[in-house]
């Protein structure tokens, strides 16, 4: 059992707000405004006399994300963001005219415009639909042939909330030999996943949403079988295996995913990132699923009283933090604006309002987010 009352003291936002807006940006704790108020006051009283400390950081950081997805952590690079991390795969494979790409056709931009852009490249990018919310698996699969190199998929969709069979997926690509790539932002912190099982070859998160952390970091996953498969393309002073030795030019890559850090990383940020991912820890990310999916069932079952229409499936299995829903009679917008005004914090998405909790939410912020809807 978890300690709900602490663990809502950890986090500032709950005194003025009922927050489920986690699918878009979600407030830090104080431990990670801690961390990272602690790497400031060092830089600024120190500057680099204690980057020692960055690096230990900068280890134990990758070691923790590695644990989060099971993967190791020679194979976990730092990025900026989501799209960072994509770019790095659509730009680094081999790619021959005719060969195509399949993701989902109502993604979010960031996993749709890496793609497009190797039009020029003659690599045609197919869009599976989605069918009242769902993207039925079976349709993803008829959408690869022979020259399917990739299939790119969000672990969960940013606007209605489905939630893949990555595992499903991933053996499918597998067998096919087919690389699979994961946008996990919409996962990743809320949701059990683990590269091997799912035989993921790349995955691609920022803290910023369900891991509860700040903008500008991230992780990317590459596996060590995968590896090979990409180009460096930004082959930068931090990419090559002997970065400190300014005058020794050789360009030879690092061995492992650190690779595709091509400069200074964003220090502050990765404070930030360990703290959250400590915390992801502490908790226990079944024990965040569970609380999670049981926010979202309540959520879910309580607007279809109240005559809404839930997008959102709730089938086992495809159900996510993420709950979409709106009215005829209302629009997205409206319904935003009441919530606001009532100090709710949700989102108007696609044309739905999409509310998204976390772990740290209770069953009575529920009760005052549906008594607050007409």
């Amino acid at each position: 059992m978890i300690d709900l009352n602490a663990i809502r003291k950890a986090f500032p936002v709950t005194e003025s707000w009922v927050y489920m807006n986690h699918a878009a940006v979600a407030p830090i704790s104080r431990s990670v405004q801690r961390a990272m108020q602690e790497q400031l006051r060092d830089v600024a009283s120190n500057g680099i006399v204690n980057s020692d400390r960055w690096n230990t950081i900068y280890a134990r950081t990758r070691k923790a994300a590695a644990r989060l997805i099971g993967a190791r952590a020679s194979e976990i690079a730092f990025v900026k963001n989501t799209t960072e991390g994509i770019l790095t795969v659509a730009n680094g494979l081999r790619w021959r005219a005719g060969d195509n790409v399949v993701i989902s056709e109502r993604g979010f931009p960031a996993n749709v415009y890496p793609w497009w852009n190797l039009k020029s490249k003659r690599v045609e990018t197919r869009m599976v639909s989605e069918v009242d919310g769902r993207i039925p698996i079976e349709m993803l699969f008829d959408a690869v042939d022979g020259r399917t190199r990739i299939v790119s998929i969000s672990s969960v969709e940013f606007a209605s909330g489905y939630r893949h069979n990555l595992h499903a997926i991933g053996e499918f690509c597998q067998a096919n030999g087919i690389l699979f790539f994961v946008d996990a932002i919409q996962s990743l912190g809320a949701l059990r996943l683990d590269v091997k099982e799912c035989e993921i070859d790349f995955l691609s998160a920022d803290a910023h949403k369900w891991l509860l952390g700040p903008e500008g970091a991230g992780i990317f996953y590459c596996s060590k079988k995968a590896m090979k498969r990409i180009q460096l393309t930004q082959l930068g002073w931090a990419s090559v295996i002997n970065p400190g030795d300014y005058l020794d030019y050789d360009p030879t890559p690092l061995p492992d995913a650190q690779r595709f850090e091509s400069g200074t990383l964003n220090t502050v940020g990765i404070y930030g990132l360990k703290a959250c991912l400590d915390l992801i820890h502490k908790v226990g990310i079944d024990v965040i699923e569970s609380r999670v999916l049981m926010l979202t069932d309540r959520l879910a079952d309580g607007l279809k009283e109240k005559g809404y229409v839930v997008v959102s499936s709730r089938r086992e299995g495809e159900k996510s933090g993420i709950v979409s829903f709106g009215r005829s009679d209302m629009d997205a917008d409206m319904i935003f604006q009441i919530l606001q005004e009532r100090n709710i914090v949700s989102a108007a998405r696609a044309g739905y309002c999409r509310l998204s909790p976390h772990f740290y939410n209770t069953e009575a912020e529920v009760t005052v987010v549906l008594e607050a809807l007409p």
